[in-house]
Parts: structure tokens; C-alpha cells; sequence
């Protein structure tokens, strides 16, 4: 009779420890990203594609995607509404090296949001000691939509200066 119990109690500790952490929609993108920039043999993966856009992002990031992606930077070949961005949204760049030293943390943000801030480096493979060492910085703000944490916006940190990437979208949406 003791087995049940013990049994009831290991289920509910897997349940828990299964629980999604606030920083996986991060570390997902992230990994994507170190992919897509550790090499150029294989087909590049786009973060806002429709499975990752729809499982890690807001409702709000969606629609803000979706205006914008109705002005593509570039013509896409079937007509269809192209992606808004005719760069690396995380890296900034579209040209690069292997990411390096990817270090995530996060802190309480106001409102329930999750502040995830992600450090890189990513000019590791150019000659320049100055550009080589130079240290990007990205905020993620993580809210929970559905039960489940939920990317809401991102923000590239660059002289100091935090930008936002629904901002931006919501720019391209209005032809600015």
C-alpha cells in the first residue's frame, strides 16, 4: 500500500520539474541562432517562422509580426507576405561569425514580465582585438500567456541604448 503514495509523490515531483522554465522560449531562439551562425552548410532556420513564432511568442508579437511581414525587405518567391527584417534580428547583422560565450540570465521586470538578458560575442573569428571582443546584449521580455512563458518583445542593447523590436515592427507596418 505504501507503493501508491510513493508513487503519487514522484509523479508530482516530474510534473513540476517538467514545468516550463521562464528562460526556454529564450534559449530556443538562442539555439537556433548559434545554428544558423555556426555554419553555412546547412539551410538557415528563421525564428519567425510559423512554428517558432506561434509556440514562443506573445499574441502581441504575433500581430505586430504579421503587419510588418505585409512589407517584406525583400520579394519572396510565392507572393506570400516575407519576413519584415532584412537581417539577423538577434545578432543585429547580416553578416557574422560562430556565436561564443552565449550567457543568459534573468531578473524580475515589472508587471509579472521576466527580464532574460542574453550576452555573446560574435565577431570571434575577425582580426580586430577590439571588434573581437565585443560583447552584444540582448533583453528578452518574458511574459506568460496560455500557462507558459512567452517571448513579448526583444531588445538589442547597443552605446547604452535598449530597442525594440515591436517598435520596429510596428515602424515597417506604417512604410516608415
Amino acid at each position: 500500500m505504501r507503493t501508491l503514495p510513493l508513487a503519487l509523490a514522484f509523479s508530482l515531483i516530474s510534473t513540476f520539474a517538467a514545468a516550463a522554465d521562464v528562460t526556454d522560449p529564450v534559449k530556443e531562439v538562442m539555439k537556433i541562432t548559434e545554428d544558423n551562425w555556426n555554419t553555412s552548410d546547412s539551410e538557415w532556420k528563421y525564428i519567425f517562422d510559423a512554428d517558432p513564432l506561434s509556440r514562443l511568442f506573445s499574441k502581441k508579437f504575433r500581430g505586430a509580426y504579421a503587419e510588418a511581414a505585409k512589407h517584406p525587405a525583400y520579394e519572396t518567391e510565392n507572393n506570400q507576405p516575407g519576413d519584415p527584417f532584412g537581417y539577423d534580428v538577434i545578432t543585429s547583422s547580416q553578416d557574422g561569425c560562430p556565436l561564443k560565450e552565449i550567457k543568459t540570465t534573468s531578473a524580475p521586470g515589472a508587471n509579472g514580465m521576466t527580464d532574460v538578458t542574453v550576452t555573446f560575442k560574435m565577431w570571434t573569428c575577425v582580426e580586430e582585438a577590439d571588434v573581437k571582443d565585443s560583447v552584444n546584449e540582448l533583453h528578452f521580455d518574458i511574459i506568460q500567456e496560455g500557462g507558459k512563458p512567452v517571448i513579448d518583445d526583444i531588445h538589442r542593447v547597443a552605446d547604452g541604448e535598449r530597442d525594440s523590436v515591436i517598435e520596429e515592427m510596428q515602424s515597417i507596418a506604417k512604410g516608415e
